[in-house]
């Protein structure tokens, strides 16, 4: 589905942070399962916590972040929408009105991921920046854009 990029509005920064609240809680679920996925079996064949050692945490944390990193791959790319971001009415297109590839949604991944280091300095940024884009906007060459109401949908 293309948009046009020239007449969509851009969410405000407590949209964004309304959406990352829903997805966060969403993510919880996934992140519990995804560890006991892998912390079970590991504790049941070792016979050890997965945090007791330095390697193993690593690999988990490193395992987690994929995880992360692939739940919001997969929706960005598949309609461009996170549940949060569908409760929020807003999804994330690339510069030129069409959803995201692969390539595009794994450097927005990686810029966020940026973006909310330095005391979420990249998301504060979308408050000044001309076209109310955050660092990862700009950095992955997508927006967020705000949807329509759904006309069967009472007010």
């Amino acid at each position: 589905m293309e948009f046009d990029v020239t007449l969509a509005k851009q969410p405000s920064l407590f949209r964004r942070l309304g959406a990352m609240l829903y997805d966060s809680v969403l993510l919880l679920g996934v992140l519990i399962l995804a560890t006991a996925i892998v912390a079970i079996p590991y504790e049941i064949v070792v016979g050890a916590k997965v945090y007791e050692a330095t390697l193993p945490l690593a690999l988990m944390r490193l395992y987690l972040l994929s995880v992360v990193a692939a739940f919001y791959v997969y929706f960005w790319m598949r309609g461009g929408q996170t549940l949060g971001m569908r409760a929020w009415r807003f999804r994330v297109i690339g510069d030129d009105g069409a959803n995201l590839r692969l390539g595009s949604a794994l450097q927005r991944f990686g810029w966020a991921i940026l973006s909310l280091l330095p005391a979420g300095l990249g998301f504060w940024w979308s408050l000044i920046d001309r076209d109310r884009l955050a660092w990862h906007d700009r950095k992955s060459h997508s927006r967020l854009v705000m949807l329509e109401k759904s006309a069967g949908k009472a007010s």
